[in-house]
């Protein structure tokens, strides 16, 4: 199979790199780590271009000064029109389509011929769950005034962009006919605060808003009977259930952020389903979902890989997107940083990527926060949990990834295409040098 890796080949390049990774680490003292070889791709691609990412960059959306100037998810710090362009784009990219409408039939017709429900479109009725990525409003963490839903702290942190959101939206209810209250927005571990629900539910009223606390018109989200099992097979745990709102829909966007992360290295597609459990990572009682995602060591058992392979999170994503509007490091950074790397320039991120493959867009958002930043994306083993994910059906832990049934039942298969881009100067994957396996990341400017 041409987008399958020698798995042999594979394990020597893995030590290699991890090794010269913890030595360079252990010698400055610091998690400064050296570069893995790019263009080396593993696993199976995915989408209707197979592989295929999408990244769009406009400065202009993002006219905000920074901190001291309003914030920025202000309507005049974040243009509407600018985003909702950049949606436009990404899809239609993705999709090799030239209207939003033509884009998302391909997209919901490819996802049903993979899930086995023939060439079938969105039909009227189905439900679609939208899991945006609001840790800067997590209940507990004091940002958030419970008896008023308003930011008290935090104010600017690099949640998913309402603008982002709104942009989703209205090609979901416009172009591909889904009716809002057949939609529902949910991060379980926050509260949806009131700045930015006063945007959102300001357009789309009927639109399900769904959050841990449940008041003020938001629905407070409850599990369902559709278990979540860890393929590490934890001992003692409460078992873990997937969110009703989740459960019951036919479809699943998955919108992360384009952020590092100083335990897990970086925050992307895989982590942002730390928050599509009912009930915190870390909960006493339940496994810890940091176990293994903190790991600096290669080939470990990885947890991102289960929330992505479970058949009513991953099996269901019809998009994978990542806001890169406004980046920075959780959770040491209250407020997002300029970017020094090209084409950035000392300008904010103002990105968006989005892909139908979920290993290859976490790729790409690795490679540019590597570019940007040497510390926490660089640790040793940030990047194993891409990985395990590409070779699910054959990872190099060794673990049975079968996040659907109570013990070993059924092998999840390749989730997606892993490789690293040439360099940070012409950001190339195999693909767009002609191979015929690979990433291929295509780069739009609007």
């Amino acid at each position: 199979m041409a987008d399958k890796v020698n798995r042999r080949r594979f394990l020597g390049q893995a030590t290699a790199v991890g090794g010269a990774m913890g030595l360079a680490s252990a010698r400055a003292g610091e998690p400064i780590a050296v570069q893995p070889d790019g263009l080396q791709p593993i696993g199976q691609a995915k989408g209707i271009h197979p592989g295929r990412v999408v990244w769009v960059h406009d400065p202009r959306a993002t006219p905000w000064e920074g901190p001291g100037n309003g914030h920025w998810f202000q309507p005049e710090h974040t243009r509407q029109d600018r985003v909702d362009e950049m949606m436009s784009r990404a899809v239609c990219e993705l999709a090799g389509q030239s209207t939003v409408r033509e884009a998302w039939t391909g997209l919901f017709r490819h996802l049903n011929r993979q899930r086995g429900r023939g060439d079938a479109g969105y039909q009227p009725g189905e439900k679609i769950a939208i899991k945006p990525n609001l840790v800067g409003m997590i209940w507990h963490e004091g940002s958030v005034d419970p008896e008023t839903y308003k930011l008290i702290k935090r104010q600017d942190y690099m949640n998913t962009a309402p603008q982002m959101i709104i942009a989703l939206l209205r090609q979901l209810v416009e172009a591909a006919g889904v009716r809002p209250a057949d939609i529902t927005i949910c991060d379980t571990l926050a509260y949806l605060v009131e700045e930015y629900y006063e945007m959102l539910h300001g357009e789309f009223p009927q639109v399900q808003y769904a959050d841990h606390g449940g008041k003020f018109g938001r629905v407070q989200v409850q599990p369902s009977t559709v278990p979540f099992y860890w393929s590490c097979r934890p001992a003692d745990a409460s078992p873990d259930f997937i969110p009703a709102c989740f459960a019951e829909a036919e479809y699943f966007v998955n919108f992360a952020n384009l952020k590092a992360h100083t335990g897990a290295g970086v925050t992307l597609c895989g982590k942002n389903h730390f928050g599509s459990l009912v009930r915190w990572p870390v909960q006493k009682g339940y496994y810890n979902m940091h176990a293994r995602s903190f790991s600096k060591e290669m080939g470990s058992y990885r947890e991102q890989v289960d929330l992505l392979g479970h058949a009513h999170l991953g099996g269901k994503t019809v998009l994978y997107l990542i806001d890169g509007l406004y980046s920075g490091k959780h959770p040491v950074d209250s407020a997002p940083r300029k970017w020094a790397s090209a084409p950035f320039n000392g300008a904010w991120t103002s990105s968006l990527l989005a892909s139908q493959d979920p290993v290859a867009i976490d790729s790409v958002g690795f490679d540019f926060l590597c570019a940007e930043w040497d510390d926490y994306p660089r640790r040793p083993g940030v990047d194993d949990y891409l990985h395990e994910a590409a070779l699910a059906d054959n990872p190099p832990s060794g673990t049975f990834y079968d996040p659907d049934h109570a013990s070993p039942e059924k092998r999840l298969a390749s989730l997606g295409v892993h490789e690293h881009w040439n360099n940070p100067s012409e950001k190339k994957y195999s693909r767009n040098l002609g191979a015929g396996e690979g990433i291929e990341l295509v780069a739009c400017r609007v």
